[in-house]
């Protein structure tokens, strides 16, 4: 009776730590997806009644309306980078895809409930709703590092911005990333600085010098522009870095001819989370001289410290993660040592 205890022990602890792992895995893997907008991508204003401008208006990207067919203001209004499509099949497609968008981003489940006022908050990416949406002063999302990182901002109803408010981005966030799925209409308050893209049932309003980064995309009624810079945004791409090895050389020496072959480059720069590791110099040069051999580089890098991360992808262990793990180690210990006690009571 005595090695029975630890044996279901043992069973124990394996089970509830690879549930563990295997949820702290997942999560920590999980990431939200960009909403997409098909052919609404090239759209900056796009309307379902009408379009109306007043003042020198500068839109990038494209405009149009549909089913309705008004267009006004332009000029004075400014295109640039895009086309007006006013009630033709290119408008009627987006407006087709402005809904699959906006069903989308309606249908997600919500990380967090914000209050009405964003103003002075910072949010990571997820997806946030509020029976309506505020802003006086500054909200701020923040990437964290992830140039893909999804914010999505969900108003049961309305959107209004105060004068002058801000919407920032912080730590590699991107406009092509954010958007604001509203219930019913959104208002940007004058000389505010705004960015994503706005999905909105009924209609749009940008008060008097509000810019945005982003794109106003109403399925209904009409957007309405007053002296505003609109521009449709695009995500950043990836950059990457190219080394090339150097050429070997010849050198003329007073007894011969030397030829020194270079050392070879280091090797690629580690991981996030370790130093520079590098690889073997060149090989002894040939020629009636003396060559010239390369020098050892560095090994392995060595671990920073902070959250473990699994071989090979990079990516973060989670808590979770880690508690998992741990079970399933004290789990095996137990049946090794229930193992034992069987066998001493069977040589017994």
């Amino acid at each position: 009776m005595t090695a029975r205890l630890p044996r279901r022990t043992g069973q124990v602890l394996l089970a509830v730590g690879l549930a563990a792992t295997l949820v702290g895995v997942s999560a920590s893997g999980a990431a939200e997806a960009p909403v997409g907008l098909g052919t609404a991508s090239s759209f900056a204003v796009l309307a379902g009644s009408t379009v109306t401008n007043t003042g020198p208006s500068v839109i990038t990207g494209d405009l149009g309306v549909s089913p309705g067919t008004a267009v006004t203001g332009f000029p004075p209004g400014v295109m640039t980078g895009g086309t007006i499509h006013a009630a033709d099949a290119v408008a009627a497609q987006a407006q087709l895809d402005v809904t699959t968008a906006y069903n989308d981003a309606a249908g997600r489940s919500p990380s967090a409930t914000v209050t009405a006022d964003l103003g002075g908050q910072t949010l990571v990416s997820g997806v946030y709703s509020g029976p309506t949406l505020g802003l006086t002063g500054t909200v701020t999302l923040d990437a964290q590092g992830d140039p893909n990182a999804v914010f999505v901002l969900r108003a049961g109803s309305t959107l209004i911005t105060g004068t002058t408010s801000v919407v920032a981005l912080a730590n590699g966030a991107q406009a092509c990333n954010v958007y604001w799925q509203v219930g019913s209409s959104a208002t940007l308050g004058t000389s505010s600085v705004f960015a994503g893209t706005v999905l909105a049932l009924t209609s749009i309003t940008a008060n008097t010098g509000a810019s945005v980064s982003g794109r106003l995309l109403a399925r209904n009624a009409a957007v309405t522009l007053d002296s505003n810079t609109i521009t449709r945004p695009t995500c950043a791409a990836p950059t990457t870095t190219t080394t090339t090895a150097p050429a070997t050389t010849t050198t003329s020496g007073t007894t011969g001819t030397t030829t020194v072959a270079p050392a070879t480059t280091g090797g690629a720069v580690g991981r996030a989370d370790t130093t520079t590791g590098g690889t073997t110099g060149g090989t002894a040069g040939t020629g009636t001289g003396t060559g010239t051999g390369g020098t050892t580089g560095g090994g392995e890098g060595t671990p920073r410290g902070g959250v473990p991360r699994l071989p090979e992808t990079g990516q973060r262990l989670s808590a979770m993660t880690l508690v998992g793990l741990l079970a399933m180690a004290l789990g095996a210990a137990a049946l090794l040592a229930s193992h034992r006690g069987w066998r001493n009571d069977l040589s017994a």
